[in-house]
């Protein structure tokens, strides 16, 4: 077993990371010629450094490719060009660019530890190590044992990717395996859907308005939806997908995670412990995923697709209903759909409350007509959530119609001030702040909560593309209906 340090993050210094300088850094970046490194990753960790989020560090890029520094320079170049979303000048590049080093991933634990040891160097002092592991899940304990043998786990951070493990098994194997290396503070289980700002704008929402928690529980909510359709198909993913389907690639990973956030009580603190130990209640309350409350769907055309065995039972498209056995949600029911080639992309948390017991209005007036009154937060880059409500039509009578109050990012006059996901994730990490991040105890727990579902899963049923997945969300979803699409559209910018 490998000797490490253990880190014990105070409370107050992960709630003040954000206003005080970083200490120094090597990020080492392995996976840096992949997808995620040059849509995301890269792009991102440029942003930081002109938003001066960036401590002085080297990024030390690692992959197969027969790169040296110069060369990786280039590509970041052209990563940065092509999907930052900042303008970039020659200055700032310049200058970013000179941070960055490269190594090829088949010159072993020696050639990365000199690579870093230089870096170092040239930071002087002890500058902490950051550790983002951009590849496969089967090759990460590869990179773990990599790191350990070269001796880079002391005053170091690891990002793991998802997905962590496929089933409960793998987790724990996977848990086990990293633990003989690193310990579990220093270890960060990256949820992007978690670093987006609109998410975290559900704990501002929840917790710091008398309006809305007192009736945030199953006496006032009838029931929830969080749904993430997707256009896209699977791009380069498919032999991925193959192996993983919807439901681990982005239910365990990401739906349940914003679910916490949405279900779980209130912390103690703002602080990371606490917050993890609230979600982790959650995961424990929730009740198994029952097959029979589970519609499983594949896009026509799916085994078409190169590399696709013809036979595929992989599923490309789920929806499922979850409880959560606790005092505040029993009998509530919280529905979850997502999918490939669908008729929208959106990324939505719908809280239907529940009607009036008795309704004084007339037959014809209206009322009830449009379903329940919904908070609705649309978890995308725009950032927007809205309240709808029943009010009375102007005029002679009492005719009533729906109307909402709505909310967007764009008019806190702050927009510039954003983070991406994955920009802020990488901060975070580098604060040492676990507030955004997963647990081993949480993922093991998902993993065990999806075993009946693993075991006997149902049939995929087709659905076209460009579809809201099978008919049989229908009846899954019944009383209720699904709030996407949408009767009437968000407002827009002026």
């Amino acid at each position: 077993m490998v000797d490490h340090r253990v880190e014990h993050t105070d409370p107050s210094d992960v709630t003040s990371s954000l206003m005080r300088p970083l200490n120094a850094h090597v990020i080492v970046l392995f996976g840096a010629t992949g997808d995620l490194s040059r849509r995301k990753l890269l792009p991102g960790m440029l942003h930081l450094f002109q938003a001066g989020l960036l401590p002085e560090c080297r990024i030390v890029g690692t992959s197969l490719d027969d790169f040296d520094d110069e060369s990786f320079r280039v590509f970041a170049r052209q990563a940065c060009d092509e999907f930052s979303s900042h303008t970039i000048t020659d200055e700032q590049w310049r200058e970013f660019s000179n941070d960055l080093r490269f190594v090829r991933s088949d010159s072993g634990a020696d050639g990365l530890r000199a690579t870093v040891n230089a870096a170092e160097d040239e930071l002087g002092g002890e500058p902490r190590r950051l550790h983002y592991l951009s590849v496969p899940p089967n090759a990460a304990r590869a990179v773990v044992r990599t790191l350990g043998e070269a001796g880079l786990v002391d005053r170091a951070r690891i990002v793991m990717e998802k997905p962590f493990g496929t089933d409960l098994m793998s987790a724990r194997i996977l848990n086990a395996a990293l633990h003989e290396t690193f310990a579990e503070d220093q270890i960060y289980r990256i949820d992007h859907f978690l670093g987006k700002e609109a998410a975290q704008n559900i704990l501002a929402f929840r917790f710091a308005n008398g309006l809305f928690e007192p009736i945030w529980n199953r006496d006032h909510i009838d029931h929830v939806q969080i749904d993430v359709p997707e256009t896209l198909g699977l791009d380069q993913r498919v032999g991925f997908y193959e192996a993983t389907g919807a439901y681990r690639d982005m239910v365990v990973t990401h739906l349940f995670q914003v679910l916490a956030f949405m279900a779980m009580e209130p912390p103690t603190a703002l602080e990371p412990r606490a917050i993890s130990e609230e979600k982790n209640k959650v995961f424990r309350s929730m009740r198994p995923i029952e097959p029979n409350q589970v519609v499983r769907g594949q896009y026509l055309g799916y085994r078409n697709e190169h590399g696709v065995a013809p036979e595929s039972e992989t599923e490309t498209f789920i929806a499922l209903k979850c409880e959560i056995d606790n005092w505040r949600w029993a009998g509530v029911p919280f529905f979850l759909r997502t999918g490939k080639r669908m008729a929208e992309g959106a990324r939505i948390i719908s809280i239907a409350f529940r009607e009036p017991p008795k309704s004084m209005f007339p037959p014809g007036s209206g009322v009830g007509a449009h379903g329940p009154d919904h908070l609705t937060f649309d978890l995308a880059d725009s950032s927007k959530l809205s309240l709808s409500f029943y009010g009375k039509r102007p005029g002679p009578g009492m005719k009533l119609d729906k109307l909402s109050l709505q909310f967007a990012l764009h008019e806190t006059g702050r927009e510039a001030d954003v983070l991406e996901a994955y920009e802020r994730l990488i901060h975070d990490a580098m604060s040492g702040d676990h507030t955004l991040f997963t647990t081993a105890e949480g993922i093991e727990r998902l993993w065990e909560l999806s075993t009946p579902l693993l075991q006997s899963p149902p049939p995929v049923r087709s659905y076209s593309p460009g579809s809201w997945g099978p008919n049989a969300i229908h009846q899954l979803v019944a009383p209720h209906a699904w709030r996407l699409p949408f009767e009437r559209a968000w407002r827009s910018k002026i």
